[in-house]
C-alpha cells in the first residue's frame, strides 16, 4: 500500500480515536479534578494453551484492581469488566484503601460488570460476543470524548472493542504487537544497541530449532545450555532449556541434537509435553538463545512509559523473583532493583523506549534482563525480552504510587513519599499453599485486619493483598509488602506468609 492510499475504514477510525487520546492527555490527564471515565479491560489475551498452564489464571484479571485507585480523583469514573463477578469483599477491600476519599463516594463512581463466563477465553472476546453487554458499557460511558480504555495487554480483540465503544485505547496499536514478541524483542534490542545473548529469531518449527542449537553449539564450544522460547509465552511458561552435556565435537553435532532434542528439552511448565510444545512452536514460532551462565546472576527489569505526546520516561526498576525448574517463571519482585546496577539498566531501557516510540509503541512496557556479576564488581547485562504491555510488576508499583502519592526519582532510582521518605517493597503473585483453600476472600481480609497486616496510611507501610479471589479454589494469592527499607519489606512478607500458613490451619476461630 502506498503512503497516499486511504487507510481501511477500521484503521482510519482507530487512528482518529488515538488522535483524540492525544488531546485527552494534553487537557484532561493533568487535571486531577477533570471529569473522565476509564474503561478497564483486564484481558489476558495470550494463547489459551499457554495460559492454561498458569495456576489460577482466571483470577489474574484481579491484578488490575489497582486501577480502582483512580477513584481517588473526585470526578473520575471507572468501568471495570471481568469474566466472572469480583467478590464484593474484594471490591470493598480496595475501595477502603483509597486515600482521602470515602468509599461510598468512590462506589457511586464505580461500575463493575461481568460476562458470567469462566472459560479461559480473553475477556475482550467475551464482551464482543455479547452485544447487550457492549451496549451496557456504552451506556455507562457518558462522554466518549473524556473516556479511554486501559487494558493489561492490547490485541486485535481489545482494538475491536475500543472501536465498538468509540473510545481510544491507551496501548500500542496491536498491528505493531510484533515489537513485543520474542523475535521482535531481539530485533529491537539489536537496533537500539542494547546487549543481548547470542541467538536466533524468527524460527518456525523444531527442525529450525535444531539447526539454531547446532549453530550456537558450534559458535560456542563451551556452551552448556540454550533456551528455547515460544514467540508468545507468558510468565516464562513458554520456555524450555536444552542441555549440551555430553555432546560430540565436530560434524556429528546436528545428528546428535536431532536424536536428543525430544528427550533433552526441559520445559518450564510442569505439565508440558514434547508433542504439545512442538505443535505450539509450529503454530506461533519462537527463538533460541544462549543460556547466560554466572555464579552471581540476577533478573532485573526496567519499566518504561511512552505517552501519547511522544514522551518517554522510566517508571521503575525491579529485581524479579523467579522459580520453575530452571528459574524462568515469574513469581514476584523486589522494588527497586539493586543499586549496583539499576541506573545502568535504566539507561538501556530509555534507549529501547526511544526506539519503540519511533516505531509507534505507546503506553507502559517492561524490559527484562539477565545480569551477571563480573570479577571486578561490575555487572554485565543481557536484554532478554520486551513486555509490550502491563506486566507482573505493573500492578504492585501502581498500587505503591496510588497509596502514597509518591514519585520515582530517576536520578537515584528510589521512590520518595511526599515527605521525602524512601519506600521499598517485596511482592509476589505466587504465594501458594493447599491449606489456603480453607480460606475465603473475606477470611484473608479479616486475618489482615486482625493481625495488623493491613496497609497503614499514616505510616505508609504495610501489606496489600491481590489475587484474593483465587485463594479458595487454588490456594493461591498475591501480596505487596511496603516498608521503609528492603529488610523491613522482606520482614513483612515473611510475617504475612507465616501468618497465613498458621491461620489456614487454625480451627479455633472463636478466640
Amino acid at each position: 500500500m502506498s503512503i497516499s492510499s486511504p487507510l481501511p475504514p477500521d484503521d482510519a477510525r482507530f487512528e482518529a480515536l488515538e488522535r483524540a487520546l492525544v488531546e485527552q492527555f494534553r487537557t484532561i490527564f493533568p487535571d486531577r479534578r477533570a471529569s473522565r471515565t476509564v474503561v478497564v479491560i483486564p484481558s489476558l489475551s495470550f494463547d489459551a494453551q499457554v495460559l492454561a498452564k498458569i495456576k489460577g489464571v482466571q483470577h489474574y484479571e484481579e491484578r488490575m484492581l489497582c486501577m480502582l485507585m483512580l477513584l481517588r480523583m473526585p470526578r473520575t469514573r471507572v468501568i471495570y469488566v471481568t469474566s466472572q463477578p469480583v467478590p464484593q469483599p474484594v471490591v470493598d477491600y480496595y475501595l477502603h484503601l483509597l486515600p482521602g476519599v470515602p468509599s461510598s463516594h468512590a462506589r457511586r463512581r464505580l461500575t463493575m460488570l461481568a460476562c458470567y463466563d469462566g472459560s479461559i477465553t480473553p475477556v475482550a472476546d467475551k464482551i464482543l460476543a455479547r452485544p447487550r453487554l457492549v451496549e451496557r458499557i456504552r451506556r455507562e460511558i457518558r462522554d466518549p470524548a473524556r473516556t479511554h480504555m486501559n487494558c493489561f495487554t492490547a490485541t486485535m480483540s481489545e482494538r475491536a472493542l475500543a472501536l465498538r465503544l468509540g473510545i481510544p485505547l491507551y496501548a500500542t496499536d496491536p498491528t505493531r504487537s510484533d515489537l513485543g514478541s520474542k523475535s521482535g524483542s531481539r530485533e529491537v534490542f539489536r537496533a537500539a544497541g542494547a546487549p543481548l545473548a547470542d541467538g536466533f529469531e524468527r524460527l518456525h518449527d523444531m527442525d529450525e530449532v535444531a539447526e539454531a542449537l547446532t549453530e550456537l553449539g558450534q559458535r560456542h564450544p563451551d556452551l552448556s545450555r540454550a533456551v528455547v522460547k515460544l514467540e508468545e509465552g507468558a510468565s516464562g511458561e513458554g520456555n524450555a532449556v536444552f542441555s549440551y552435556l555430553g555432546r560430540p565435537q565436530g560434524q556429528g553435532l546436528r545428528a546428535w541434537i536431532d536424536a536428543e532434542l525430544p528427550a533433552r528439552l526441559a520445559f518450564e511448565a510442569s505439565n508440558e509435553t514434547w508433542d504439545e510444545y512442538s505443535a505450539k512452536f509450529r503454530e506461533m514460532g519462537g527463538i533460541v538463545e544462549a543460556w547466560v551462565e554466572g555464579r552471581d546472576k540476577r533478573s532485573p527489569s526496567v519499566q518504561c512509559r511512552i505517552d501519547p505526546l511522544g514522551g518517554t520516561e522510566i517508571i521503575s526498576t525491579h529485581d524479579q523473583i523467579l522459580g520453575g525448574p530452571s528459574g524462568q517463571v515469574f513469581l514476584g519482585s523486589t522494588f527497586p532493583a539493586d543499586d549496583a546496577y539499576r541506573l545502568d539498566i535504566q539507561a538501556i531501557g530509555l534507549d529501547v523506549a526511544n526506539l519503540l516510540r519511533d516505531r509507534g509503541a505507546l503506553g507502559r512496557f517492561g524490559v527484562d534482563f539477565v545480569s551477571v556479576a563480573k570479577p571486578d564488581g561490575t555487572w554485565e547485562h543481557y536484554a532478554i525480552e520486551v513486555n509490550l504491555r502491563k506486566g507482573g510488576t505493573t500492578h504492585t508499583y501502581m498500587m505503591l504510587q496510588f497509596l502514597t502519592d509518591g514519585r520515582y526519582r530517576v536520578d537515584t532510582g528510589l521512590f520518595e513519599t511526599l515527605t521525602g521518605q524512601h519506600r521499598y517493597y517485596y511482592a509476589s503473585d505466587n504465594i501458594t499453599n493447599p491449606d489456603y483453600c480453607r480460606l475465603t476472600p473475606g477470611d484473608v481480609i479479616d486475618i489482615a485486619v486482625d493481625v495488623g497486616l493491613h496497609f497503614h496510611g499514616a505510616t505508609q507501610q504495610g501489606v496489600v493483598f491481590h489475587l484474593i479471589g483465587a485463594v479458595s479454589e487454588f490456594g493461591k494469592l498475591g501480596v505487596l509488602c511496603v516498608g521503609d527499607s528492603p529488610e523491613r519489606a522482606r520482614e513483612l512478607y515473611d510475617h504475612t506468609v507465616a501468618t497465613l500458613d498458621r491461620e489456614a490451619l487454625d480451627d479455633d476461630v472463636h478466640r
